[in-house]
């Protein structure tokens, strides 16, 4: 089994995992760590929903149950360190082997392929675990280009779950 906490890269992405202190950090800034070592952003700040992701991280450590692996991650350019956004799990798969992804962009990153790159690895790892068998990700209706971003990283439409649009994985 593989230590954690996991670093993933390929190409030009690199995922780095947000611990829970750093998590509590991002969470209380409003997005920012600015203590030495901590993410620069493209943009400045990092896109508004790292903040709550990075929230709940945070209280999964005294909520529970926090995972190693199965958080949040800075999504990162490889040539300069630089965070683009963020990508997670919404928890450790489940039961029925069944785990969610999410992502986001700072808005000076998108439509370059950032997040379609993240998607595509993080699926590809979690689906390489024994204790996936389904990788998942959800968007709203209206959400075309995240749409894409689940098309071009492997993942197909399989019907809807509370007025959003599912996809699963297909390229294991």
């Amino acid at each position: 089994m593989r230590a954690f906490p996991l670093t993933l890269a390929a190409g030009r992405v690199v995922l780095r995992p947000v611990l829970p202190t750093a998590a509590a950090r991002l969470a209380d800034g409003g997005g920012l760590d600015d203590r030495p070592g901590g993410p620069v952003w493209v943009g400045g700040r990092p896109p508004e929903a790292t903040a709550s992701t990075a929230a709940a991280v945070a209280q999964s450590v005294t909520l529970g149950p926090y995972c190693p692996g199965w958080g949040l991650f800075t999504i990162t350019r490889a040539d300069d360190g630089t965070a683009v956004g963020s990508i997670c799990f919404h928890g450790p798969p489940d039961d029925e082997g069944e785990v969610e992804i999410g992502y986001t962009l700072c808005p000076a990153a998108r439509g370059e392929g950032w997040a379609t790159e993240a998607t595509r690895l993080l699926a590809d790892w979690a689906s390489g675990r024994p204790e996936v068998r389904t990788v998942r990700a959800v968007t709203e209706p209206a959400n075309i280009p995240s749409q894409r971003v689940l098309e071009r990283a492997g993942f197909v439409p399989s019907g809807d779950r509370g007025g959003l649009r599912t996809y699963v994985f297909a390229e294991a």
